[in-house]
């Protein structure tokens, strides 16, 4: 069975510990090169994680013939330009989320990605690959909770370290676009139709000048999404999808854990029933998905298309924060 060749551009965490043991394990992909400004570090990253090429620029990985495909964990501001610079290089691309700073930013990968159109990109929401949004989309389409109205999302951590990247505003940092991401991703993927208006509700870090805590609002023709995301709360997430005749409660939404099986309750008039999936990752199906339309040039998972309209989203609630009114005409 033939993997896609993978290179890494950067040593930071979520593709040590998380993304990379994890595409390590897909029966498609095959990490091996990885590359850091330092070149110790990406060294180091390569020998931990048994990767046998370490380059010391970025530059370096995109011309190694080897290469077909990269991923790009950098910082939120570099995303596009070094997705960009892959294209131009000939690698397809899975781009950590959010794809860029802004809807502008997201609109010059897509132009981009035009010109190369044998090349696939795609933004990296590894949630919408775990089973458990497969079973809350089926008993919603199997009409177990009667009609969808609303849907509720909390996504917190607590991280106040100002040396953090998401603790910067200047780069990307801030909830939204860290986690806020991820409740307007899931609204629009649940209702499967874009928000008509969107209102946002927002805490700004004296020091950091970055979103601590943001709660917004989405208007969908069949329904409204609400969600919390915040930087400097509690750890905490969860998702309820709200019916007129039950719901559906998924106990943790976005990064399910690897040791035991994830639980998603329905309730409903019938009584209260548990789903426990069997343990799988995420960081793995969405590698091998990715890879497996690269080997059968077939369409990515999800559109870039996507993504440019999940950034349209949080540009409206970035100016629904600013201006303290309602913003319509995202469709």
């Amino acid at each position: 069975m033939r993997k896609i060749r993978w290179g890494v551009i950067s040593t930071a965490s979520i593709a040590l510990v998380e993304v990379l043991p994890a595409m390590q394990k897909g029966d498609h992909t095959q990490v091996v090169a990885i590359t850091s400004r330092n070149l110790e570090k990406a060294q180091e990253a390569a020998r931990q994680l048994g990767i046998p090429k370490a380059y010391g620029s970025y530059a370096e990985l995109l011309a190694d013939p080897e290469i077909e495909a990269v991923y790009i964990p950098l910082p939120n501001h570099l995303h596009v330009p070094w997705s960009i610079k892959a294209l131009e290089a000939g690698k397809h691309v899975l781009c950590e989320k959010p794809l860029g700073l802004d809807a502008g930013d997201a609109r010059r990968l897509l132009e981009a990605s035009r010109r190369y159109p044998r090349l696939k990109v795609m933004e990296a929401f590894m949630y919408r690959y775990h089973p458990q949004w497969k079973l809350a989309q089926q008993l919603i389409k199997n009409g177990e909770i009667g009609d969808l109205h609303s849907i509720h999302t909390f996504f917190n951590y607590y991280l106040p370290d100002p040396a953090n990247i998401r603790n910067m505003v200047d780069i990307g940092g801030g909830g939204l676009l860290d986690v806020g991401c991820y409740a307007v991703s899931l609204s629009r993927l649940i209702f499967e139709s874009e928000p008509v208006r969107t209102f946002a509700a927002m805490q700004l870090d004296p020091q950091f000048k970055t979103d601590r805590l943001t709660t917004g609002i989405l208007e969908f023709e069949k329904g409204i999404a609400t969600f919390t995301c915040a930087t400097q709360l509690f750890d905490f997430q969860r998702v309820n999808l709200m019916g007129t005749l039950g719901h559906v409660e998924l106990e943790i939404p976005f990064n399910p854990p690897l040791d035991k099986p994830s639980r998603l309750s329905l309730h409903n008039t019938s009584g209260r029933r548990e789903f426990e999936l069997d343990i799988c990752d995420q960081f793995t199906l969405q590698g091998d998905l990715f890879s497996k339309a690269i080997l059968e040039d077939t369409p990515a998972p999800t559109p870039l298309e996507d993504a440019v309209a999940n950034m349209v989203v949080i540009d409206a609630l970035f100016q629904s924060a600013r201006t303290g009114s309602w913003i319509s005409g995202l469709i």
